[in-house]
């Protein structure tokens, strides 16, 4: 037979088999997933022939058609980033019910996939819950260059919301957004309060960026960022061509670090430089900057930046205008209120170093122009967070919560924690009921460690446990407090007696609690049983 023949029988084989059908359960409320930035696919139109491509995420090309479709400038008149190349229109993809956009950002890889999936983890977890795609499971990707409140994703956040509301039967939708994406849905309930209302039942932030992500925007818009680490970004978008679109991008300018909010750290920007003193002589001297001074700084930084696109060169220095557009979000995002009716969650990262200042130069080899700071390679000073947020920004949302939850995680990874799935599976009634979780006390109990041993010595028969857990409670800990407290030690021991016929035992068991910051606790339980028979 021809090769050809084999495999369309082979095809029709495969047909035939009867895979097993996902257990469904109609009774959930729908749920829309909304990525953070650059956790959507943005597909480029040729508005000539419609031809269309994926630009982001791609491996072969990627840079290219990155810098010749994404590259952008931003248009004040209407406060939208528009692409350079006048003939390409960027779309986001709204297969599989708008879960096809942020589910694995490049479908084509085979090894590596990981490293660029999204909410991938979390639709795999919630489809064995019982959620269907289409029916109860939606997903939003969004032009993640865009300001946060750019009227144009606004309507199609609000198109977005009422056609799930049909398509679940008139169900009030669950949001479960990530970082960027929480900004992104604050506004819009900042802006439609009344259509958030009529729609939304629970919105459930995770690792939001709600007062700003310091240290990671400042480094950001002196010397760009990478969007995945390790081997893959060898054959990724280049860290200056990512710096090159960022820099018109209103959506990082709404990431910088809230200018009004009283950090408990100040973020700064710290230079070493060389300057003359008062004799003559040349002096290293650090400088700090705060959040509202650091502008000065990336204006004289970004002064000379510009790229060469089609033959000409286009200035990209620090913008202005959309420093203007951004205090105007600011001001909605600081008064938006959670409707009547309507639950807030915030889940946030923890246990990581997060960069919060960024210091430039040394006192060895010190900044003798600010222009070069691009071709620094930045320190940070890390606080508390998930890597990317700070704990203290994240925490922050200035909204009537019903619970905020810290999660050991990392800022992306975070989206494939266990303690997530648990504490939303719980959230939004999905599944079997988690022995592990107690609902009065909104905690997740979870084993993370399991030793058990079995021996015999001498006639008696002994065996050992071990186990450890992690309690995430509601954070109502006062750090100082947790800090001074001792860890609380309890013993139990339990004897079983009998006749000359039958067996005795003795079990003795100690449990140990250290209470740690961000309401969780870490639970040691040792125990050993000793049996005899007589």
């Amino acid at each position: 037979m021809l090769l050809e023949d084999i495999v369309q029988s082979v095809e029709m084989w495969l047909k035939l088999i009867k895979k097993p059908q996902p257990y469904i359960d109609p009774n959930l409320d729908p749920v829309l997933l909304v990525p953070g930035i650059a956790g959507s696919i943005l597909t480029a139109v040729d508005d000539q022939n419609g031809k269309e491509e994926r630009v982001w995420v791609r491996i072969l090309g990627a840079d290219y058609k990155f810098r010749t479709k994404l590259w952008s400038r931003f248009d004040p008149s209407t406060g939208k980033t528009v692409s350079l190349d006048p003939k390409t229109t960027i779309r986001v993809p709204e297969g599989r019910y708008g879960l096809q956009a942020i589910d694995v950002l490049d479908p084509d890889m085979i090894i590596g996939r990981e490293c660029v999936g999204y909410f991938h983890d979390m639709i795999v977890e919630m489809v064995k819950w019982g959620f269907q795609e289409g029916k109860t499971l939606f997903g939003f990707g969004y032009d993640f260059r865009q300001s946060n409140r750019l009227q144009e994703t606004m309507d199609r956040l609000t198109a977005k919301l009422e056609s799930v509301y049909n398509a679940s039967g008139g169900k009030k939708i669950n949001i479960i957004s990530h970082s960027m994406g929480g900004l992104l849905i604050k506004c819009f309930m900042g802006l439609h309060s009344d259509i958030f209302q009529k729609y939304v039942k629970n919105w459930i932030a995770i690792a939001a960026p709600f007062r700003g992500a310091p240290g990671y925007v400042a480094s950001t818009f002196l010397n760009g960022m990478s969007f995945v680490d390790g081997w893959e970004q060898n054959f990724f978008i280049s860290k200056w061509s990512m710096h090159q679109l960022l820099i018109e991008c209103p959506s990082i300018y709404e990431l910088m670090a809230c200018p009004h909010f009283h950090w408990q750290h100040k973020p700064l920007l710290e230079i070493w430089r060389e300057k003359e003193g008062c004799d003559g002589m040349p002096r290293t001297i650090l400088e700090s900057y705060r959040p509202r001074d650091c502008i000065d700084i990336f204006k004289e930084a970004l002064s000379g930046n510009s790229v060469d696109y089609d033959g000409e060169t286009i200035p990209l220095p620090f913008n202005l205008e959309i420093l203007k557009w951004v205090k105007e979000t600011q001001k909605v995002l600081s008064h938006a209120k959670v409707p009547s009716g309507v639950k807030f969650y915030n889940i946030y990262g923890m246990n990581l170093e997060t960069p919060h200042s960024v210091c430039y130069g040394s006192e060895e080899t010190p900044v003798s122009n600010i222009q070069d700071l691009r071709f620094f390679q930045p320190k940070y000073i890390c606080v508390d967070g998930d890597g990317t947020v700070p704990t203290e920004s994240a925490k922050a949302d200035g909204l009537h919560a019903e619970a905020r939850v810290a999660v050991p995680g990392e800022h992306r990874g975070i989206l494939c924690e266990p303690h997530v799935f648990r504490i939303l599976k719980h959230w939004l009634r999905a599944g079997d009921p988690d022995p592990f979780y107690d609902p009065i006390n909104d905690y997740v109990i979870l084993p993370t460690a399991f030793e058990m041993e079995s021996r015999c010595e001498k006639g008696l028969q002994v065996t050992s446990l071990k186990e450890e857990w992690d309690i995430i409670s509601k954070d109502q800990d006062d750090p100082d407090d947790v800090a001074s407290r001792k860890p609380v030690v309890s013993s139990i021991s339990v004897s079983q007696g009998g006749s000359k016929q039958s067996s005795r035992s003795e079990a003795h068991a100690t449990v140990v609690i250290h209470p740690q910051n961000e309401g969780k606790h870490h639970v040691e339980l040792n125990a050993i049983s000793v049996s005899v028979d007589t």
